[in-house]
């Protein structure tokens, strides 16, 4: 599990891609993230949560 501003990403190693994949729990959008190491699995789980919130304030 990964935390970025409150919000909970799970996680799990995929061996065919050889990379991590999640996804943001809680949410009733789908948020998905992927990166090839943990360091690149948080940038992106970090972006995917400001792409989304950037999302939720044009909708209002």
């Amino acid at each position: 599990m990964i935390e970025y501003k409150g919000y909970t990403g799970v996680f799990e190693f995929d061996p065919t891609i050889d990379a991590f994949h999640g996804r943001v729990v809680g949410l009733r959008d789908v948020v998905t993230f992927q990166g090839r190491s943990l360091d690149e699995l948080r940038r992106e789980m970090a972006g995917s949560v400001e792409d989304y919130l950037e999302f939720c304030a044009g909708i209002g």
